[in-house]
């Protein structure tokens, strides 16, 4: 039946409209389907270009243009990829001629399989572009401005380089585990240290791994590989650091210190400190011994004596205070040189004369000496020592053919008969002494009760 319009215009078969309806209702879908392809094409973060096989331009986007700073006016479709890089060329964004630029891209869309390459543009932004062929013909390309990306692997390129020279130019070895417990740094120096390689400690190598390997090398002498490992867990747990001295069977000592590190894993270095603690011995004994004969000085003797007395308590002891007679007769004679050796020679033959590993003879200066006698047993057994003492001194000592002759005298202060305190007995001490030497010198007082008033008294007279 013939359809009249709505205007009463001439009628249409009802066949013809049906396919009429149809041919519109698919342009109108066309239509939409190129709108939103349209719109997906213009809103992706990449730039996109698309041609066809005689190398026109079908379609562009906005960041297509805005990567190379073309003009929308001038790049439309239809105009030829040689012409987009003559263009490019003529504002000046591109780092080659036209013709070179063809000749480098060119290939690359020839290939019947998708291509990747970079290129430089003149303002140094460098650009990825991807080529895909069209199943009739022609391709479409991808592009993206991956300048800050490949910035930011030049930059992490960079730190990978000056944290490995920081690395190899640590003076500490270090081992770096991860949070699987797994090595995955370790430096030079580590393996210096230890005078190992790389293949006896590779990466992967776990902290019990290791510790193992280190023993069975011989280059711990002993070591709990048990309690290491569950030292570094606690550790880890308390996210506190750890360290620890190390002996090696070479005679070194090396500081080992863990430190967890955010995120899991740890860190540990490994520092020689041999010479270091050989200096920090020196020093100790420096602060604590006479430089000239080697003895224990004033601070290192009070120390034992206060350790001593608190100690004991109740258990005697005896404080020798000693002084040598006619010892600034070898100064004035000789010279200081020979005083100083024969300041050493008396502390050497001062030891010989303590037969008990703990008694202590020191050193107070000039010619003074100090013994601490332990494990008195009563005037008799201070007294063998005190004569043993003056028997000894008194021999004569030779050196290139000279002969000096000096003696010795002695104050005796019993603990805890004659003071309850350090001070007590060695200011005692000192009065039996100077009681000795006022009565002929060369021998030995015991302190008695009474005798630092008669002392005093006599100073006072002289």
């Amino acid at each position: 039946m013939p359809v009249a319009d709505a205007k009463d215009g001439p009628t249409i078969p009802k066949r013809e409209a049906e396919g009429m309806d149809r041919s519109r209702h698919m342009e109108d879908e066309l239509r939409e389907q190129n709108q939103r392809f349209s719109a997906a094409v213009e809103n992706m973060s990449h730039g996109l270009c698309m041609f066809d096989a005689d190398e026109r331009m079908i379609i562009c986007n906005g960041n297509y243009l805005n990567i190379f700073c073309l003009e929308a006016s001038v790049i439309r479709p239809g105009i030829r990829f040689l012409d987009i890089l003559r263009h490019s060329v003529d504002i000046g964004i591109a780092s080659q001629t036209a013709d070179e630029l063809y000749a480098i891209r060119k290939p690359y869309i020839d290939q019947a399989k998708p291509s990747t390459y970079e290129e430089t543009l003149s303002d140094g932004r460098i650009v990825s572009i991807s080529h895909r062929p069209l199943a009739l013909g022609g391709w479409v390309s991808i592009y993206e401005d991956i300048t800050e990306q490949r910035r930011a692997q030049e930059d992490l390129k960079e730190q990978h380089r000056r944290f490995d020279a920081a690395l190899a130019n640590m003076s500490q070895g270090l081992l770096m585990y991860g949070a699987d417990g797994k090595m995955i740094v370790r430096n030079r120096r580590f393996l210096e240290l230890y005078n190992v390689t790389a293949a006896d400690f590779p990466l992967g190598t776990t902290h019990r791994e290791a510790l193992e390997r280190l023993l069975e090398l011989g280059i711990y002498t002993e070591i709990d590989v048990d309690s290491e490992v569950a030292k570094t867990e606690a550790c880890l747990t308390a996210a506190k650091m750890h360290s620890a001295y190390r002996h090696l069977t070479d005679g070194r000592t090396v500081l080992v210190t863990r430190r967890p590190m955010n995120g899991g894993g740890w860190v540990v270095t490994f520092d020689d400190v041999t010479e270091r603690r050989r200096t920090e011995e020196r020093m100790t004994h420096l602060a604590h011994h006479d430089t000239l004969t080697g003895l224990p000085n004033r601070s290192m003797f009070r120390e034992r004596l206060d350790l001593a007395l608190e100690a004991t308590a109740v258990t005697p002891l005896a404080i020798f205070s000693l002084d040598l007679d006619r010892f600034k007769a070898v100064n004035d004679t000789w010279g200081h040189p020979a005083g100083d050796w024969l300041l050493k020679s008396v502390a050497e033959r001062l030891q010989r004369c303590l037969h008990n590993e703990t008694d202590v003879v020191a050193r107070f200066g000039g010619d003074e000496f100090v013994i601490i006698q332990f494990n008195f047993k009563g005037i008799a057994n201070a007294e063998k020592l005190a004569k043993r003492i003056v028997e000894t001194i008194g021999k004569p000592f030779r050196d290139k053919n000279r002969e000096m002759h000096v003696g010795i005298s002695l104050g005796i202060a019993v603990f805890p008969d004659d003071g309850g305190d350090a001070d007590t007995l060695l200011r005692n001490a000192d009065t039996a002494l100077y009681r000795a030497k006022s009565e002929g010198r060369n021998q030995y007082r015991f302190f008695e009760p009474g005798m630092d008033a008669m002392v005093q008294a006599r100073r006072a007279l002289e």
